[in-house]
């Protein structure tokens, strides 16, 4: 169906995203925090604002290639259902990206080079939850069985699209999930107020209802060896995710009262769950987030949600500018200041804060400040910090409860360690070209192999590695590329 042309559609509509529900309100509990309410009129004028330009770059900054521009003209025509099968088209879980992804692809939009560009995100948004709303999403099992088992190692975004993109190519594929629930990031690392877990209970249910098998509980590397993996499975792939937290040497570390981020989120999510969880909280506790990042907003948020007396988010960086600096021109991801979401809510944010100290003040064994100094820092070419100006030594923060949300490095050692797979120096897995570790028949993909990345590329290397695999088990593939494998010079090789 031929696109139907509105290139003035930005001139008569401004930009406006589906928004959120107001801060003083949402704060108070656990429900999302996006207004639940959108109308089709509402939708449609923002897709009209799609100017169908000549060479879609929004597309280009999509990480798995979504045909934006198609989705976009078929809501402004209102035809939804199919819109959806578009957004299925490229991406398996595309409420995931919608409510979670930092929508790269809008800083890419062409309007953005000098306007306020498409609300991208709210459309994606918006198509699925009419999908799920009118039925249209269901079961899709394959119509034919191969005799190959494949097992998938982790149930985040890249395990459970390689699972799904994989049963559609007929192989008979086990889920290995080491949490009592599958979903990884979606289902324990993004609070309820961000993510409501019905949305992955319910792709979760799609895919047992499609044939996939999931065996949670089990801890691969312990309860599950690689020789169990190589006697019961064809092919193995890893989607173990990137968990090996960062860390802090400095003095007072080992006080009581200093967690990390996803020790201290996936709590509160079980609490949600009705789970009865040990962990502390923010009650009535000064609150030192460290870490500038999306982990550390979701635990200022879930701070505030706890009842903390005070937050305070900590950035070792200076607070980047308002407006795009000259040495950062679209189509380039913009180094500009976004206020979050939990900062709209409260609390305080400090940049440009060199952690020294944890200190107990009192003697009890427990963290009541942090030493700090303010700095002004010096960078190389690469953007390193290579030195630094103090402005202010000896700040002192009061710190009852510390989080520390400062990224991971590469994924939990062990279970590579056991299966004796080659590692990066960074303690990622390396893989060769058709994503095969240095153990024949064994693959990884997502953060296990990036690194600590978004929830949209995860979802396309899990589509790229279910190619692969079909390809090692049958010689050929049927299943659409995406990031990798849609490149020709590198589909000649696979």
């Amino acid at each position: 169906m031929p696109r139907e042309n509105h290139p003035d559609g930005f001139l008569k509509h401004r930009r406006a995203p589906i928004g959120k529900r107001p801060p003083a309100v949402r704060v108070r509990d656990v429900d999302e925090v996006w207004a639940p309410d959108w109308d089709d009129e509402h939708l449609r004028t923002q897709a009209e604002r799609c100017v169908d330009c000549g060479v879609p770059t929004c597309m280009s900054g999509c990480p798995i290639g979504n045909i934006i521009p198609n989705w976009n003209d078929l809501v402004y025509r209102s035809d939804w259902k199919q819109a959806l099968e578009e957004l299925h088209a490229t991406n398996n879980f595309p409420e995931f990206t919608g409510y979670t992804c930092p929508a790269p692809c809008e800083d890419t939009c062409v309007l953005a080079a000098n306007d306020d560009a498409v609300a991208i995100k709210s459309i994606e948004r918006a198509i699925v939850d009419r999908g799920w709303e009118e039925g249209w999403i269901t079961p899709q099992p394959p119509t034919r069985r191969t005799d190959y088992h494949v097992a998938v190692v982790g149930s985040g975004p890249a395990g459970l699209a390689a699972a799904q993109q994989l049963n559609r190519a007929g192989h008979r594929v086990t889920v290995f999930e080491r949490d009592e629930t599958p979903g990884g990031l979606m289902q324990y690392g993004i609070p309820d107020f961000k993510f409501a877990k019905h949305r992955v209970e319910q792709r979760i249910q799609q895919l047992r209802d499609e044939g996939i098998r999931f065996a949670t509980n089990t801890d691969v590397g312990t309860d599950v060896t690689l020789d169990d993996l190589q006697r019961g499975f064809d092919a193995t792939c890893l989607a173990i995710g990137a968990q090996h937290h960062r860390d802090l040497t400095l003095p007072g570390r080992d006080l009581d009262g200093i967690r990390f981020a996803m020790d201290y989120l996936p709590e509160e999510n079980r609490r949600q769950a009705g789970q009865r969880v040990r962990g502390v909280t923010a009650e009535g506790k000064n609150v030192v987030v460290l870490g500038g990042g999306d982990t550390g907003a979701d635990c200022v948020a879930t701070a505030h949600r706890q009842g903390a007396r005070q937050v305070v988010q900590i950035s070792i960086n200076p607070r980047p500018p308002e407006d795009r600096p000259s040495d950062n021109p679209w189509p380039a991801q913009p180094q500009t200041y976004r206020k979050t979401y939990a900062q709209e809510e409260g609390g305080e944010e400090a940049f440009s804060i060199n952690t020294q100290a944890f200190l107990d003040t009192d003697g009890d064994g427990r963290v009541d400040a942090l030493q700090a100094e303010h700095v002004d820092w010096t960078y190389d070419r690469t953007g390193r910090r290579v030195d630094k100006t103090v402005v202010e030594s000896d700040v002192r923060i009061p710190a009852d409860l510390v989080l520390i949300a400062i990224g991971f490095a590469g994924p939990e050692p062990q279970l590579p360690e056991a299966f004796g797979v080659d590692r990066a120096p960074d303690g990622t897995i390396q893989t060769n070209d058709a994503m095969m570790t240095s153990v024949d028949g064994l693959f990884a993909a997502g953060d296990a192999t990036r690194g600590a990345s978004l929830v949209v590329w995860a979802i396309g290397e899990g589509r790229d590695v279910a190619r692969q695999i079909d390809r090692y088990l049958t010689g050929r593939s049927d299943l659409p590329a995406s990031v990798r494998t849609s490149n020709p010079a590198f589909d000649a090789r696979a």
